[in-house]
């Protein structure tokens, strides 16, 4: 039998229980508060428990409740226990705003039942019996504590106990090692960033972004790659009926990784008033040659969830020399104008004319463009240019040009800036995907030169162009080579309320290794420091609805109306292949104070059917008690199924074989706490053994299964095959004692 806090319980493989042990005791300590959520900073000063008022789990209005129990006991205590007893009674009920508050009340371990009284260090525990044990009655209604150790101070002191000596009250204030970073992002060992996901949205077509209106109604819009668009709505259910089908006119192929197809997304800043969007897409005119085209529509009066598809106005059409390199990027800055990314044509090295397309600044394809959208031209183009434009005095350029030498920017966001001082307001952040040696970070600087394609990241690509003294080129803020990633997915720069450790962060990711990364600025240097982001450390995510797992696959960066961030990646990176998510980002670290991130969405009516949301992958807790198997795993070289090479957006793509998709059973229902299974997990492999440090560029594995036990704090129970097997052993025993003596 082995004792676990006071739990004993029988395991009849030495090698399993240790297993179990490690896996409880990489969860004790986790900072987390009594509602299963992350610790945060009060917004307002604590009267009573204020040696939590920097860090805990209490706001004000919490600390008013604990003031007020404290003084109801207070009341039952003559002058002498006021003295004597009352900084005892009030550290003991300030626990609950204590960051560990989950762990000193058992709450973190789902196994155990939740405690009357927190998890006391047994010497500070022996001084508070000894001069207060008098006041136990009226600190808990647990009437086995009263009877049982009103006066026995060691079994009072060993219900109390906890199975980890640093974390009890008061020995967990005293820990520099834990206290040092409580609260900003959790880093392990190599600066790994420990952030979480949950899953928002599954089943999806290569989802290729995810936009909201900006109307105040937080619903979400997903496109698919083959030209459908999906309404979510803020309680995460979506609507039956498409916000918008073209599927028969968008050009894309089952094809692993072919880039063609609906790509991109804008609603208009007044959208509101209006009722306009546009889109970027794909398609074969008559002749059979592959455009873009770039599109207005409206929304119908009549349904605010339902696109007018007889409402498409051109705006612009470019022939695609070549089936990659579509770019696809469409976004309103705060300028009011509308920018278009464009791809260099295709191919490799951009072959096309003396210097390439994206040099040549007559051509509108390797470019940043900007337009306005609101009126004509007098050309009779359905767009105007804006006078600004830094090359509308320019006779060899196109007027529409507002950034030229970009090789195929995939993913680009406008920062909202800072929400206190709105610094960083308005910069346009991309990623451009490289030739074959780096991709790259860049900061979209009017009427400047990318490079491309003299220069590669930071490197010469073709020497002649690069040395040539008219380049004039802007460096990329960050670049990376092939021992990191192989396609960049442009992010965006975190600005939303829910985790403030975040802010400022530009968040990215690489589409081929499923990698994800983090860029900090430095604002004395104004250099951009990165940093691998690890998903789905079981220590650190460990919160209810946190998963440890995602889609290889890393399509596309998300913000919602909000300011949260997401990301969209699929396990099949097929335009017909339903293997797509949405996943949104969660610091564990630290959460916004309750009620600040709040907000009402203003109704809308819907005349299509809702379908609810039904979660496939499972959440950490999920994993750490589905029920287990004795069976031994199968070593394998790697923790992820095999996945098929993809060509990402480098190069002509070729028709793929077929590949069976992995899928995930839907997650089971939760219980209560007190009804709830002890599940331990057995890792017998290397991958398995490092299920709790994630590997940095492909998702944790789901963590083996085990056998599942009924924990008590004072009996033991014996699982009924373990059991029957006890039973059977001493049943053969028997049998050869007899054998021995005849």
């Amino acid at each position: 039998a082995i004792s676990l806090s006071g739990v004993y319980f029988f395991c009849p493989h030495v090698f399993l229980c240790l297993s179990l042990l490690c896996l409880i005791g990489s969860l004790l300590g986790h900072p987390q508060c009594l509602d299963y959520r992350p610790p945060f900073q009060p917004p307002f000063h604590l009267e009573f428990c204020s040696a939590y008022e920097n860090f805990g789990c209490c706001d004000q209005e919490r600390d008013n409740s604990i003031a007020a129990k404290y003084w109801d006991i207070m009341d039952y205590i003559d002058p002498r226990g006021h003295k004597l007893c009352g900084m005892y009674i009030k550290d003991i009920l300030c626990q609950e705003c204590s960051p560990y508050a989950a762990h000193l009340y058992d709450a973190e371990n789902p196994w155990t039942p939740l405690r009357n009284l927190p998890g006391l260090c047994f010497d500070y525990c022996s001084e508070f019996h000894f001069n207060c044990y008098s006041t136990i009655s009226l600190l808990t209604n647990d009437k086995h504590i009263q009877e049982c150790c009103k006066t026995n101070k060691t079994r009072f002191c060993n219900l109390l106990h906890l199975h980890d000596e640093d974390y009890c009250f008061p020995n967990v204030l005293k820990n520099t090692a834990l206290n040092r970073n409580l609260g900003s992002v959790v880093e392990d060992h190599k600066g790994c960033l420990q952030l979480c996901l949950t899953e928002v949205a599954n089943g999806l077509r290569n989802p290729v972004l995810m936009v909201h209106a900006n109307d105040r109604t937080h619903r979400m819009f997903v496109a698919e790659q083959v030209g459908v668009i999906w309404v979510y709505l803020p309680d995460g259910s979506r609507l039956e009926e498409p916000f918008l089908d073209i599927r028969s006119i968008v050009l894309a192929t089952p094809w692993i990784g072919d880039e063609r197809g609906f790509l991109g997304m804008a609603f208009h800043p007044k959208y509101k008033y209006n009722r306009k969007f546009y889109i970027y897409y794909s398609y074969m005119d008559k002749n059979r040659v592959e455009k873009i085209r770039i599109s207005e529509l409206k929304v119908l009066a009549s349904d605010a969830n339902k696109a007018d598809p007889r409402s498409e106005r051109n705006l612009l059409e470019l022939e695609e020399p070549a089936a990659n390199h579509n770019g696809g990027q469409l976004l309103f800055s705060v300028d009011g104008y509308m920018y278009l990314f464009t791809g260099d044509g295709g191919k490799a090295g951009d072959p096309f004319g003396k210097f390439g397309n994206a040099q040549n600044k007559s051509t509108l394809l390797g470019k940043v463009l900007r337009i306005d959208v609101d009126g004509k031209s007098p050309d009779g183009k359905p767009y105007r240019i804006p006078p600004d434009n830094p090359f509308v005095s320019d006779p060899k350029a196109r007027p529409e040009v507002y950034a030229y030498g970009v090789r195929n920017m995939w993913r680009c966001a406008v920062d909202r800036g800072d929400p206190v001082t709105k610094k960083g307001r308005g910069r346009i952040f991309c990623g451009d995907v490289g030739q074959n040696r780096f991709e790259e970070i860049d900061i979209i600087v009017k009427g400047r030169n990318y490079g491309w394609r003299a220069k590669e990241g930071f490197e010469c690509y073709d020497t002649k162009l690069c040395h040539n003294s008219s380049l004039d080129d802007i460096l990329p803020i960050f670049a990376y080579g092939r021992n990191v990633g192989k396609s960049v997915t442009g992010g965006y720069v975190y600005r939303g309320c829910e985790s403030p450790n975040l802010n400022g962060l530009y968040i990215f990711g690489d589409f081929m290794n499923g990698r994800l990364m983090a860029l900090q600025e430095d604002k004395k240097t104004n250099k951009w420091k990165k940093q691998d982001i690890c998903i789905g450390s079981t220590r650190a995510c460990a919160f209810p609805g946190m998963i440890s797992s995602y889609s290889k696959f890393i399509i596309s960066f998300a913000e919602d109306e909000a300011g949260e961030l997401y990301f969209m990646s699929t396990s099949y990176p097929s335009a017909y292949a339903p293997h797509g998510s949405l996943y949104k980002f969660i610091d564990p670290a630290r959460r916004a104070p309750p009620g600040k991130c709040k907000y009402k969405p203003v109704p809308v009516k819907t005349k299509s059917k809702r379908i609810p949301f039904v979660p496939r992958a499972k959440t950490v807790l999920e994993l750490l008690n589905e029920p287990s198997t004795t069976k031994p795993l199968k070593k394998s070289s790697t923790p992820t199924a095999a996945i098929p090479t993809v060509s990402s957006r480098k190069a002509k793509k070729t028709p793929s074989t077929k590949i069976k998709a992995s899928t995930v059973k839907p997650a089971p229902s939760g219980k209560k706490r007190q009804k709830i299974k002890a599940e331990a997990k057995l890792h017998k492999t290397k991958q398995e053994e490092k299920v709790a440090h994630i590997s940095r560029t492909t998702p944790a594995p789901p963590l083996p299964k085990k056998k599942s036990f009924h924990l008590t704090r004072n009996k033991k129970l014996l699982p009924k095959k373990a059991t029957l097997a006890k039973e059977k052993l001493e049943k053969r025993r028997n049998e050869s004692r007899l054998r021995s003596s005849s």
